[in-house]
């Protein structure tokens, strides 16, 4: 009597050797760790084979599960197909997508837009937060995929475009003239260590005007013209303007937009989320909108 693989162990084997370990694979399969590693000790058993050994905190094929991911792939992707075609299923389900709160607009309300039009039964599910949230969440497989604002892109990384950084103030605003300088950043903001660093080196003094957790707060402070922020150009805030930085602020170089896909969706929509962010964000537009800073 000829046996059957499970297709849900199968799916289990492939996740975790994709994603390195049981902790991403489970979010990533929205299932429990132990659900997860009982997947595929009940594979290993059935088998009689070993598929993974553990080393520094990794779980690695052995050449058994090496041979049989191969099979895997195969029939999950041949039974996918078969549910896609029969039921239209691929066409349907949910995507999470974790994008930086600096970076949402004006391009993603666009891209979700276009897909809820192309495929009215896919669900995006959006969550907006800082880089290194977003990171840790990816890491622990909440996220199908990231955007990120970061110097250099951790391993896995995707790097978008390069933009450079800006002053951003209140229109013919005043606050980047007083001293000490003001500053309005959300605590965990990446841009924040940047700004204080170059100014710190340009031998400049600064306060924190708002250190909280709201980014209306913050924007609500610069526009007041009581602080003044960063942000990359292309990129800035309804009602306020880049501050050239001339000879008065010092430049803040240059910051990565990076792209991370855990790869587990395959199919027309995911592929058009893919292509989606890639081309808004590898070619922002010029923000034309600046005070100088004379």
């Amino acid at each position: 009597m000829p046996r059957n693989l499970d297709l849900t162990a199968l799916r289990a084997l492939v996740a975790v050797a994709d994603s390195g370990g049981v902790t991403r694979a489970a979010g990533l399969l929205n299932l429990t760790q132990s659900a997860v590693s009982m997947q595929i000790k009940r594979l290993e058993e059935g088998l009689g084979q070993a598929f993974f050994t553990r080393s520094q905190r990794k779980l690695t094929l052995t050449l058994e599960g090496e041979q049989l991911l191969s099979y895997a792939r195969k029939m999950l992707d041949l039974n996918d197909q078969a549910l896609s075609r029969l039921t239209d299923s691929g066409y349907e389900g949910e995507l999470r997508l974790g994008v930086p709160c600096d970076i949402v607009y004006p391009q993603i309300p666009a891209i979700l837009k276009a897909l809820a039009r192309e495929f009215p039964r896919v669900r995006i599910n959006l969550v907006s937060s800082f880089t290194q949230v977003l990171q840790d969440g990816f890491g622990r497989g909440e996220f199908d995929m990231i955007l990120t604002t970061e110097t250099e892109p951790l391993p896995g990384g995707e790097v978008l475009a390069s933009r450079d950084m800006t002053w951003v103030g209140a229109p013919d605003g005043a606050a980047w003239q007083r001293r000490p300088l003001r500053l309005g950043f959300m605590h965990n903001c990446i841009f924040r260590l940047v700004a204080q660093a170059a100014l710190d080196e340009a031998g400049i003094l600064w306060e924190m005007a708002f250190d909280g957790h709201s980014e209306q707060v913050v924007e609500a402070t610069v526009a007041a013209d009581l602080a003044i922020t960063a942000r990359l150009k292309g990129n800035l805030p309804e009602g306020l303007v880049a501050i050239e930085p001339g000879n008065i602020l010092p430049p803040l170089g240059q910051m990565s937009i990076c792209f991370y896909d855990a790869g587990m969706h395959k199919g027309p929509v995911a592929e058009a989320l893919r292509m989606q962010l890639r081309c808004a964000y590898a070619d922002l537009p010029a923000q034309p909108r600046s005070v100088a800073a004379e």
